[in-house]
């Protein structure tokens, strides 16, 4: 399956705003398949364990912070060369310098509140799909 996964959440902002459904059209669009979803809310103290690879960045508390301050929607995608493509339709970390249409550019307001996450790794999005889902939770 490597390769072929990837984990992405909406993130609180996205949430609030109301863009859950046009972004999971975006991901439909491009020929993802949702093999795992759900809507939940991270603790501050899940949301600082999914990101403790960040910990002794300075964001790391803000970060903690904003991904716990709200609802999110997580998924695992299906696709082949799946990180690659998804990272390539979310675009840049700052909307400002995502290309045009990307999800980031359409959704994202601010580098810190850029509307989604996408897996960088094939190895980080096994880890961080095992993290949200039981595999149980995954079709």
């Amino acid at each position: 399956m490597a390769g072929n996964i990837t984990f992405t959440m909406i993130k609180p902002d996205a949430v609030k705003n109301g863009h859950i459904g046009a972004i999971l059209a975006k991901i439909n669009e491009a020929g993802f398949r949702i093999v795992a979803m759900k809507l939940t809310k991270l603790s501050p103290q899940k949301a600082g364990e999914f990101y403790a690879v960040h910990k002794e960045r300075p964001f790391y508390g803000e970060l903690v912070e904003f991904m716990s301050s709200g609802s999110i929607v997580a998924a695992i995608l299906e696709k082949e060369n799946a990180v690659e493509d998804f990272r390539t339709l979310i675009g840049a970390t700052n909307p400002k310098e995502a290309a045009p249409g990307t999800i980031r550019a359409l959704y994202a307001t601010s580098i810190g509140e850029n509307a989604v996450h996408g897996s960088d790794s094939d190895e980080n999005a096994k880890i961080e799909g095992s993290f949200h889902f039981a595999v149980t939770e995954q079709f």
